[in-house]
């Protein structure tokens, strides 16, 4: 059975995490949304978020754009290999739907996934 969780373990948590992905990122995007990955050497998956006031005024939007991606990949970790995610907001994704947002998600990890196996 998966296992469906969001602990610590499986969040980007300090700059040096951060640092360690926007070094040599390998990159999906869209207009709303970039996704920057890198293999890590943990035997799972860890995302980090960053959604700008400057793409969503309000703190309600940015929260709730952040709910629906750490969901997505809550659930999604099981088909994910051992990557470090950072998700970055880009202009225009306040007006996606859940649905919109959810298969914009599920597109770019796929991507993702496929270009980010360990050499």
């Amino acid at each position: 059975m998966a296992k469906h969780a969001f602990g610590r373990e499986l969040r980007l948590l300090t700059p040096d995490q951060f640092q360690f992905v926007f070094a040599k990122p390998v990159r999906a995007g869209s207009p709303q949304l970039t996704l920057l990955a890198r293999h890590n050497q943990l035997d799972h998956p860890r995302l980090g978020l960053t959604v700008a006031k400057k793409h969503v005024k309000r703190a309600v939007g940015r929260n709730k754009i952040k709910r629906q991606m750490r969901e997505y990949f809550r659930q999604h970790q099981a088909e994910l290999t051992n990557i470090d995610i950072i998700v970055v907001a880009k202009r225009g994704i306040g007006e996606l739907s859940k649905q919109e947002l959810y298969e914009l998600m599920k597109r770019l990890c796929k991507l993702l996934n496929k270009r980010c196996k360990p050499h």
